[in-house]
């Protein structure tokens, strides 16, 4: 199984450097490259998934599942499960692997669409009329939200997919937007879990959140929920987000409230691959290169025009005064950052992130970084994110692009695109949010400052 995870990671490299429009430009890049595949490969489901599985019941055992990895978990399940199965997992279309007893059924992402709602139906049916003897395994990763459009009364598909797009628009954090999710779904905040009482339910978890808190991944249909509709309506108003009348009424309702901690039994919920592990594997890369790695925090939020500043300004730190760590080094971050949309551009985070960082560096000399999703998609396009070096803005002012004007419009993929340096490598079946790494050689004996 092992030999297995490393051809599909070798095959990652390989679309990566074969589909993308840049070329190997030497070590920067191929090191890059390999720290993005050892994160990568750190969360797939074949390795991450059969340590964490339970024991078989006496009863039935019924899969259910979420997210942009809940084909590739349901595959690694029935490698490895001793006895029958049977369930539903719904994945983004694209991400489908196939399985011989689960059932895989794709959906629209990030916007839901009519194939959520009756995937969702069918999870819920799954789970129903369920035995005590009876275990409900849930296999949950990133993306699931959006894949789990379960429609409350008088709320209709139209509904929630103008407050998707309003949400995505808004710059609301993950947090923020899973909290207004949760309480117009008759699926997320614990609801499934009580749906399947009283079987026992235990859920595998690969997050994509800051902090990895189980109850904001996929929001949580597993598991009890702390927040409020009130507070739903309070993210509403301060993001200002105008959202349609009947998702206003029903969030208004008293049966809007999810299941709160004090009213459900604690879960059994297994965090099985998480963003701080995945850079822990890239700084091993990084220390097997002969770079000190050092990992300024994986559960880093934010707008990502700021963060790139922030990140440039820390770059500057090392370059001019050897601090918090001297070069040769590597900085790694993750976590995720959002994009307030205000510009007609495409792109995501990962390569807005960039093109900010790429104007705070300035062109400095022994630098280099890559930003990219680990699911393989960055927002809506269909890149994982791209690459940059000391020479990107050269090369870009040579085409006549002004990086600060496409930051403006938030067209960054269309400036990584026209300088070659998007980074494409299809669906990875895993899901651990933004990777993001900077290789700052040490100065050449010429370029160090003379004695004073």
């Amino acid at each position: 199984m092992r030999q297995q995870g490393k051809i599909i990671v070798q095959a990652l490299r390989a679309v990566a450097a074969n589909r993308d429009g840049t070329s190997d430009r030497g070590p920067h890049d191929r090191l890059l490259r390999a720290m993005f595949s050892a994160a990568v490969d750190s969360a797939l489901p074949l390795h991450c998934v059969p340590p964490h599985l339970p024991s078989p019941p006496t009863g039935r055992t019924v899969v259910v599942g979420a997210g942009k990895a809940a084909a590739a978990m349901a595959r690694a399940v029935e490698q490895h499960w001793q006895g029958p199965l049977s369930g539903v997992v719904v994945t983004r279309y694209g991400h489908a692997v196939r399985c011989d007893q689960i059932t895989v059924l794709e959906a629209g992402h990030p916007v839901p669409d009519q194939a959520g709602v009756e995937a969702a139906g069918r999870i819920i049916e799954a789970v129903s009329g369920l035995d005590p003897e009876d275990l409900v395994l849930c296999l949950i990763s990133g993306g699931g939200s959006a894949l789990l459009p379960a429609l409350p009364p008088g709320v209709s598909l139209g509904d929630e997919q103008e407050l998707a797009r309003a949400l995505l628009h808004s710059g609301a954090t993950v947090a923020e937007m899973n909290c207004v999710r949760k309480h117009i779904s008759l699926i997320k905040g614990g609801r499934l879990a009580e749906a399947a009482a009283p079987a026992r339910v235990v859920t595998l978890v690969i997050s994509d959140v800051p902090g990895d808190d189980p109850s904001t991944i996929a929001s949580g249909p597993t598991v009890p929920d702390a927040t409020t509709s009130e507070e739903a309506l309070r993210i509403i108003t301060n993001r200002g987000i105008d959202v349609p009348p009947a998702i206003r009424d029903w969030l208004e309702r008293p049966e809007s409230e999810t299941p709160n901690p004090q009213a459900v039994a604690v879960p059994d919920c297994r965090m099985i691959a998480t963003p701080q592990l995945a850079l822990e594997a890239a700084a091993r890369v990084a220390s097997e290169a002969g770079y000190t790695p050092l990992i300024l925090g994986s559960a880093i939020e934010g707008e990502a025009r700021d963060v790139g500043t922030v990140h440039a300004g820390i770059v500057h730190q090392i370059l001019e005064h050897g601090q918090p760590v001297v070069a040769p080094c590597v900085l790694l971050s993750g976590g995720e950052t959002t994009v307030t949309v205000r510009g007609p551009g495409r792109g995501g985070r990962n390569v807005e992130f960039l093109l900010s960082l790429l104007i705070g560096l300035r062109s400095v000399p022994r630098v280099a970084a890559i930003a990219a999703d680990t699911d393989g998609i960055d927002g809506t396009e269909d890149n994982a994110g791209a690459l940059i070096d000391c020479a990107s803005l050269d090369r870009a002012r040579s085409l006549g692009l002004s990086a600060a004007e496409f930051l403006q419009r938030n067209d960054a993929y269309s400036f990584f695109e026209a300088t070659g340096d998007l980074v494409v490598t299809g669906a990875t079946f895993t899901n651990v949010n933004d990777f993001r790494a900077i290789v700052i050689d040490a100065p050449s004996i010429s370029q160090e400052r003379p004695p004073r």
